[in-house]
């Protein structure tokens, strides 16, 4: 999952005022790959594990060809409401869900994307106080533990406005990714060529269908990306261009998720965790990738969690006790206590994240349930409904059976999965 505002990809053209993005095509899949990228993808193998390599390949094609099809579907919407002559540029998910639903459908859209953010943020912490725990067994101390040490460090850090100064940061985390993934090709190379596995002891279908959901939830959380689509294609040079470049780069990504899930499973088997990095070998090098993947999220926590930080801030101001100091003649003051209002709702959001991060599992049980459920509303049930209110009229009858189709089987996949991951784990 890489839900990432758009000043802190590198490459983007932040400004939503421009109409005329500046991003050329190469720079877009970049964008694309940091925007949806994220420390899912090392929670693939075990849904490999769980599913089975040839099931886990085909899941996560259906999963990549379902979410390029929904993106372009936002795409479309878009491009309807400015062929309408809107006075105002639809340029956030939330924009969308307003024109095409009314207030009921941007708040729900708003509430889904606030949701699937928190959700991140706690994989975050989970993902990275699992890690420290591997790395650094004191006695006494629990993942909990570790999550509660880095409340400090997160507080501070959620008190710099600036997101741009974290962005080198997501590209450090981004490097340790690729650099952990690396390393288990090598491992699957290694063992491969000495012999110490047989490809015929790996299952292709699990024996237990129930199974499946929980798999395909891990899917959906590595390609959640949405909240971005219409910045990217805004971002863009030559707008026309984008659908070619988003289906190049889902590719891409989509090839790389089954490559990297079948040599993760390849390798471990059934000894195969939640995390591919708590089976890397105990060297220096290995060491030395977790503990950078994890000052990575550390760094980039904050700009997961801002969007978060925003919606809170916004009802902070609304309300009545700030509305009355703003009556105040001390204007010094006021502006004072403001921020004092909102330094502290920031600290109380990471506190109460990183409580809820205390009580998750395991990071592949959280992951799966994010992406079963808010994840899969906001990939596919909002995209397919949205394009259905808006095109429903001009669209032809297997277009709308496919929408139709897209809308049911994400609802559906929503209920059960959810269900199947809270009961199943």
């Amino acid at each position: 999952m890489g839900e990432k505002k758009c000043d802190t990809i590198p490459l983007i053209n932040p400004s939503p005022s421009s109409t005329q993005g500046t991003a050329s095509k190469l720079q877009t899949i970049g964008n694309i790959i940091v925007s949806i990228v994220g420390t899912g993808v090392l929670g693939l193998p075990f849904a490999f594990r769980v599913a089975g390599w040839l099931a886990g390949s085909i899941g996560v094609v259906i999963t990549g060809l379902a979410t390029f099809y929904c993106m372009l579907l936002l795409i479309q919407c878009r491009e309807k409401l400015a062929s309408e002559e809107e006075l105002k540029e639809t340029t956030t998910y939330g924009d969308l869900g307003c024109r095409c639903m009314g207030k009921p459908g941007g708040c729900l859209t708003e509430f889904l994307i606030f949701i699937s953010q928190c959700g991140g943020s706690v994989a975050y912490l989970v993902f990275i106080g699992q890690n420290l725990a591997s790395l650094f067994k004191l006695h006494g101390l629990t993942i909990a533990s570790y999550i509660f040490l880095l409340v400090p460090i997160e507080i501070a850090l959620s008190w710099i406005r600036s997101l741009s100064a974290f962005a080198p940061f997501s590209i450090f985390a981004d490097v340790c990714n690729l650099l952990a993934m690396a390393f288990v090709v090598k491992e699957d190379v290694q063992q491969a060529v000495g012999g110490n596995f047989s490809f015929r002891d790996r299952k292709a279908f699990t024996d237990n269908l129930g199974r499946l959901p929980f798999a395909g939830g891990m899917a959906v959380y590595c390609f959640e990306g949405f909240g971005m689509t219409l910045a990217l294609e805004q971002s863009m040079r030559e707008r026309r261009t984008f659908p070619k470049v988003l289906a190049m780069s889902f590719t891409w990504i989509t090839l790389v998720y089954i490559l990297f899930g079948i040599f993760g499973y390849m390798v471990y088997g059934d000894e195969t965790k939640y995390i591919i990095t708590l089976n890397l070998p105990r060297d220096w090098t290995a060491i030395a990738v977790q503990i950078g993947l994890c000052l990575g999220l550390v760094f980039t926590f904050p700009i997961m969690v801002h969007p978060v930080s925003e919606i809170v801030e916004g009802k902070l101001k609304k309300n009545i006790w700030f509305e009355k100091l703003r009556n105040n003649d001390a204007e010094e003051s006021t502006i004072r206590l403001e921020k004092l209002g909102i330094y502290m709702g920031s600290a109380v959001l990471v506190i109460v994240l990183a409580v809820l991060a205390s009580f998750v599992p395991g990071f592949g049980v959280f992951v799966s349930l994010v992406g079963s459920s808010v994840c899969a509303l906001i990939s596919f049930v909002l995209p397919a409904s949205f394009h259905i209110t808006l095109l429903g009229s001009s669209l032809s009858l297997w277009q709308k059976a496919l929408d139709a189709l897209v809308f049911l089987c994400g609802l559906l996949f929503a209920a059960y999965g959810t269900y199947n991951t809270i009961i199943g784990f």
